[in-house]
């Protein structure tokens, strides 16, 4: 499959081995994955970071496996999910540095299309968080606004 903004093709994803069984070596319980995940949470960890903590940290190779729910599924249930998913709050945070940087270097014309770009891909985030149930039908992305959503 080809980059969104290039011709290249890139690299072939990697895959995740097939899991028939749970780790004979881990020695934690679903519950109590759950419970690391609410803890981390409540730290002001975001989803991919408590992911990457519970792997490198406790040595918990998959949550979704391991419980049966993704760490967003977990978050949800117990009521503690951020306004903006956090890919689309990346993206906005990724725009209001372009708009600086361009604000100062207003001849900077690789970065007007970098920002273009990111917008593009920010409106088509949007368009299917929108359809998925996951925005509000009534958010719209506003230059103006995107500092209020980005904590």
């Amino acid at each position: 499959m080809a980059r969104m903004h290039s011709g290249a093709k890139g690299k072939a994803g990697s895959l995740k081995p097939d899991h028939k069984t749970k780790p004979t070596w881990l020695r934690y319980s679903e519950k109590e994955i759950e419970m690391l995940v609410l803890k981390l949470a409540k730290e002001g960890l975001k989803p991919s970071q408590i992911g990457l903590h519970l792997r490198d940290s406790y040595g918990i190779p998959d949550v979704e496996f391991l419980t049966g729910k993704k760490i967003t599924e977990l978050l949800t249930e117990k009521g503690i999910k951020g306004k903006v998913p956090e890919d689309l709050q990346a993206l906005l945070k990724r725009t209001i540095a372009i708009r600086k940087h361009v604000e100062t270097n207003k001849h900077d014309n690789t970065a007007k299309r970098g920002l273009v770009l990111t917008e593009s891909k920010i409106r088509r985030l949007v368009k299917y968080y929108k359809k998925a149930d996951m925005l509000p039908k009534d958010w719209a992305y506003t230059a103006e606004n995107i500092r209020l959503y980005v904590e």
